[in-house]
């Protein structure tokens, strides 16, 4: 962890710092919201609301996905200590089914947001527009690779969701949610045909809602 250096070293600033730092020129307390879980079989949608403070760098810090799960640990802990701000979203397989993946996606953003402290000036949201918010909003597509804020808010929700799924493969082991997290990959498929769908399966999807084995 760093901090921002002076105008003649901003060369070596990752630009995802500097897009943001641009941003709080005009808007000092910039929210950035991402979400984690919108692709999987089972288990929730969890969305993050993450307000930076000015000046901070946290070494390696980039997209969720780009990033092994030992070092996101790391990250999460050093975005949760040094952050203004964090507030986060969770939205359950039973809403997902009953609103949709894209409208419970943005209902755990705005409950993310809801989730925050102090109000923000703007949010920078990676592709998706809030339109029960008031505040000011800047939506773009990757957001996670150009904006520091909404980088950090893709660690916090991954992580916040991957302990969920840890503590749902306690609760039903013959679907080894601890490996796959719900996402649907060979091994998820094959269990799931095999045992049918457990009470956090999303019912909606297609890859569930195919099955009539009754629910465990």
């Amino acid at each position: 962890m760093s901090r921002l250096k002076k105008d003649k070293d901003k060369d070596c600033i990752p630009q995802i710092y500097l897009f943001d730092e641009d941003i709080r020129l005009k808007n000092p307390h910039v929210a950035g919201i991402d979400e984690a879980g919108r692709g999987p079989l089972a288990g929730p949608v969890v969305a993050a609301a993450v307000i930076l403070p000015s000046g901070l760098v946290i070494e390696g810090l980039r997209d969720s996905k780009q990033v092994p799960e030992n070092r996101r640990l790391r990250l999460f802990w050093e975005i949760t200590l040094n952050a203004v701000d964090i507030g986060v979203g969770i939205i359950d397989a039973g809403i997902i089914d009953r609103l949709n993946i894209l409208k419970a996606t943005r209902l755990a953003m705005v409950k993310a947001v809801e989730g925050l402290g102090k109000k923000p000036d703007i949010l920078v949201i990676d592709a998706v527009r809030l339109d029960d918010l008031s505040i000011r909003q800047l939506s773009m597509i990757k957001g996670e690779s150009k904006s520091a804020s909404i980088a950090a808010a893709s660690i916090i929700a991954k992580v916040v969701r991957d302990d969920i799924m840890l503590d749902y493969h306690n609760k039903f082991p013959l679907y080894n949610f601890k490996r796959h997290k719900g996402y649907s990959t060979r091994e998820h498929e094959r269990l799931l045909r095999l045992h049918g769908p457990s009470l956090i399966h999303r019912r909606s999807f297609r890859k569930v809602m195919g099955l009539d084995l009754p629910l465990i």
